[in-house]
């Protein structure tokens, strides 16, 4: 192997050390956190592998030093599936039909993982 062919660390499609600075940047916004901060810096930390369970599913991640991309994939899509769920619930809960206290931070905090996992995954350019 020549010094060409090293392997530089990923996750997803972003450079691990894209995502140490993104996790800095996170713990850097004015707190009180959201539970949009939260769901951002739960998807960063499980993709780094700084924290054992997924964001959304709670799944550990399979890699040596954090999730597969086809993990990320998953949990992305799990987020997505979140944020139906919770604005059916909001939905509902409109119409008199279920209970709204939490609905709203759910979904905060499932936007905020999903926006992160994309970013991660290559959906997007922008980081959140």
């Amino acid at each position: 192997m020549t010094s060409d062919e090293t392997t530089i660390p990923a996750v997803g499609v972003r450079l691990l050390d894209e995502v140490f600075d993104a996790i800095e940047a996170a713990n850097g916004r004015p707190q009180p956190w959201t539970g949009f901060d939260h769901g951002i810096l739960g998807a960063y930390r499980w993709a780094a592998g700084a924290q054992v369970a997924a964001p959304l599913t709670a799944a550990a991640a399979l890699g040596a030093t954090g999730p597969c991309r086809a993990q990320l994939l998953a949990e992305c899509q799990a987020a997505a599936v979140r944020l139906r769920d919770v604005s059916a619930l909001a939905l509902a809960s409109a119409e008199g039909d279920g209970d709204g206290a939490d609905e709203g931070a759910n979904a905060a905090y499932a936007l905020g993982a999903y926006q992160a996992l994309a970013w991660l995954c290559g959906h997007h350019e922008d980081r959140p």
